[in-house]
C-alpha cells in the first residue's frame, strides 16, 4: 500500500462530505477522493435543499409535526418498493443527525417552506418539511474557495462565481470549512476511484491516480462511496435502460459510474438502476435540455396535440408523465410548451437553471415557433391543427371555470407555491401570437445503484454485508424507490445514510 486511512470516501458531494466530516469528528483519519478538478458534486448545482422531519431547524420555526406523521407519508408515497428497514433508517435519523452537525458553528440551517411532492396523501405537509443551509460568505473557504464547483450559471454561462453562497453551494462550502478543521482529514481532486481492493472477500482499500500515477490506498475501517450516479455515462445509460441521454442531465461532470464499477467487481448487487430523478428539460441551441420548473402559464402538448400532464406538478411526477407517453407512444422529444403573447415570446419558466440564449438562436434552432393562429402554430410545430385548436379551447374553458377537469391542475399546494396570492395556475392561451417552445426529458442524475443495509453497508446477491463496503447518495439505491417524495429528499438521504456509514465505521453507530 502507499497510503494508510481509517476511512476512505469517495465522492464530495453533500453526502461524502458528510460521511468524511462525522468520520473525522469520531476521531478517524479520513482521505476524500474527487474525480474531478472541483469539490461539490451535483449538490454543488442545487438549491441544497434537505428533507428532514422534525428536525431541530423546524422545530425552533413552530413545527408540530410528528414522526409517526411523516413515516405514514413516506410510506404512502414509497409504498414496499424498498425495505422497511432503509426507510426507517432515513426517516429517523434526519433530526438527529442536524443535532449533531448544529454543535459545529460552522454548520447553521434554516426553514425554507416547500411543500411535499405529493399534496393529496393524507398525510403530507403543506408547508413541507424542508431546510436549506444558510447563506454564508465565500471568503470563509480561504484557499478552498477556488476548488468549489461553481453554480449552472457560471459553469455553462457567464455569470462570475458569487460571493455570497447560497443553497448547495452554502452547503458544501460550510461542509469544506468544517472538514478542514478536523484533525486527520485530507482531500485529494483528480483522483479517481479506479479499483476497490479485496482481501478475504473485504475491502480494505481503492486504488486511485494522482498526477498521472497509481497510488493504493488501505482503508482500516471501511470505503464510502458517496460518488453520485452514472448519468454522465452513456454506455451504462443504454446497458441500464435509463430513459434519455447525457444531454438532458444535470449531473456534474464526474458521474460517470466508476466508483459503481468497482462495487460491482466487488461483488455488490444493485437495484433501481433504469431510474433516475426526472424533469422536463426546456431544450437549448446547443441540444441540451435543462431542469425546467416555476411554469407561470402555457401547457404541455404531445404528438397527438394534446395535453398529457398536470404542468404546474413536481418536476419529477410530469417527468414520469413524459415517460409514459414515450411508452404508450403519444409522445416523443421534443414535446411542445403551448403559451399565449401575454408575457411575450420567452417560454414562461421561471428557472430553466442555466442562462438562455439570445431568442433568435432558439428561433433559428426550430425550438421556439411563433404564428398568428393555433392552427399555423400546430404545422410548424407537426402536431394536428384540429386537435390543438381542441385542446387549447377545453383548457381555455377550464380555465374561465378555475377547475381543470383533466388533470386537477391548482388542487395540490405545490401547485400553487410559486403562484402570486390571489392567482390562478390555469392562465388562459387566448392572446395572438401564440408560441410552441420545445422541451426534452432532463434529469437531476440516476437514482439506482447499490443496495444497502439500514447502517449504509453494501450488500452483495445474498444480501450479505461487504464488509468495508459502504454507500450512500446517487451511487446507492435510493430509499424513496420509483418516486421523488418531497424537495431535499436527494441530498438528505445521502447525507443521512453517510452520517450511518461513518458511525458504523467509527463504532459509534445506531
Amino acid at each position: 500500500m502507499d497510503e494508510y486511512c481509517d476511512v476512505l470516501v469517495v465522492g464530495s458531494g453533500g453526502g461524502a462530505l458528510t460521511g468524511a466530516y462525522v468520520a473525522a469528528r469520531e476521531g478517524l483519519s479520513v482521505t476524500v477522493l474527487e474525480a474531478t478538478d472541483q469539490f461539490g458534486g451535483t449538490t454543488a448545482y442545487s438549491g441544497g435543499g434537505m428533507w428532514f422531519p422534525c428536525n431541530a431547524v423546524l422545530r425552533r420555526a413552530g413545527d408540530d409535526d410528528t414522526i409517526e406523521v411523516a413515516r405514514a407519508y413516506f410510506r404512502s408515497v414509497v409504498g414496499e418498493r424498498t425495505p422497511h428497514e432503509l426507510q426507517d433508517a432515513f426517516l429517523d435519523n434526519g433530526a438527529p443527525l442536524i443535532d449533531y452537525l448544529e454543535t459545529d458553528s460552522n454548520l447553521e440551517f434554516q426553514v425554507l417552506p416547500w411543500p411535499d411532492y405529493f399534496g393529496s396523501e393524507k398525510h403530507a405537509r403543506p408547508q413541507g418539511r424542508h431546510i436549506v443551509p444558510k447563506p454564508c460568505s465565500a471568503k470563509r473557504l480561504g484557499s478552498l474557495r477556488d476548488a468549489l464547483r461553481v453554480p449552472l450559471d457560471a459553469e455553462r454561462g457567464e455569470q462570475p462565481p458569487p460571493d455570497k453562497l447560497a443553497g448547495g453551494q452554502a452547503l458544501i462550502g460550510r461542509l469544506l470549512t468544517a472538514l478542514s478543521e478536523q484533525p486527520g482529514a485530507t482531500l485529494h481532486r483528480e483522483a479517481p476511484c479506479t479499483d476497490l481492493l479485496v482481501e478475504g472477500g473485504a475491502v480494505v482499500g481503492a486504488s486511485t491516480t494522482r498526477g498521472g500515477k497509481p497510488v493504493r490506498i488501505r482503508a482500516r475501517r471501511g470505503v464510502l462511496l458517496a460518488a453520485g450516479g452514472f448519468e454522465r455515462n452513456a454506455e451504462l445509460r443504454e446497458q441500464w435502460g435509463v430513459p434519455g441521454d447525457v444531454a438532458g442531465t444535470m449531473g456534474c461532470p464526474g458521474n460517470t459510474g466508476l466508483a459503481l464499477r468497482a462495487a460491482l467487481a466487488a461483488g455488490a448487487s444493485t437495484d433501481l438502476m433504469d431510474q433516475a430523478w426526472w424533469a422536463p428539460g426546456l431544450t437549448h441551441p446547443d441540444g441540451t435540455s435543462t431542469f425546467s420548473l416555476l411554469f407561470s402559464g402555457g401547457i404541455f402538448v404531445d404528438a397527438l396535440g394534446e395535453r398529457f400532464t398536470n404542468e404546474s406538478w413536481p418536476y419529477d411526477r410530469i417527468g414520469r408523465d413524459v415517460l409514459a407517453g414515450i411508452d404508450e407512444g403519444t409522445l416523443h422529444t421534443p414535446f411542445w410548451m403551448i403559451y399565449d403573447d401575454r408575457t411575450g415570446a420567452i417560454p414562461p419558466v421561471g428557472s430553466a437553471s442555466v442562462p438562455l440564449a439570445e431568442p433568435g438562436a432558439y428561433e433559428a434552432a426550430g425550438l421556439w415557433h411563433s404564428a398568428g393562429s393555433l392552427s399555423e402554430l400546430a404545422g410548424r410545430i407537426g402536431v394536428p391543427a384540429d386537435a390543438l385548436e381542441r385542446t387549447v379551447a377545453r383548457f381555455n374553458r377550464m380555465a374561465a371555470s378555475g377547475t381543470d377537469e383533466d388533470f386537477h391542475r391548482g388542487d395540490e399546494p405545490y401547485d400553487r407555491a410559486f403562484v402570486e396570492e390571489g392567482g390562478s395556475t390555469l392562465v388562459p392561451i387566448e392572446r395572438a401570437p401564440y408560441h410552441a417552445a420545445a422541451f426534452g426529458l432532463s434529469d437531476l442524475g440516476t437514482k439506482g445503484g447499490l443496495r444497502t443495509d439500514g447502517s449504509a453497508r453494501v450488500l452483495d446477491a445474498a444480501d450479505q454485508p461487504i464488509p468495508g463496503l459502504y454507500a450512500a447518495g446517487n451511487s446507492m439505491a435510493a430509499v424513496s424507490g420509483t418516486t421523488y417524495p418531497a424537495g431535499g429528499n436527494p441530498i438528505g438521504a445521502s447525507m443521512v445514510f453517510s452520517y450511518l456509514a461513518a458511525r458504523d465505521m467509527a463504532g459509534t453507530g445506531r
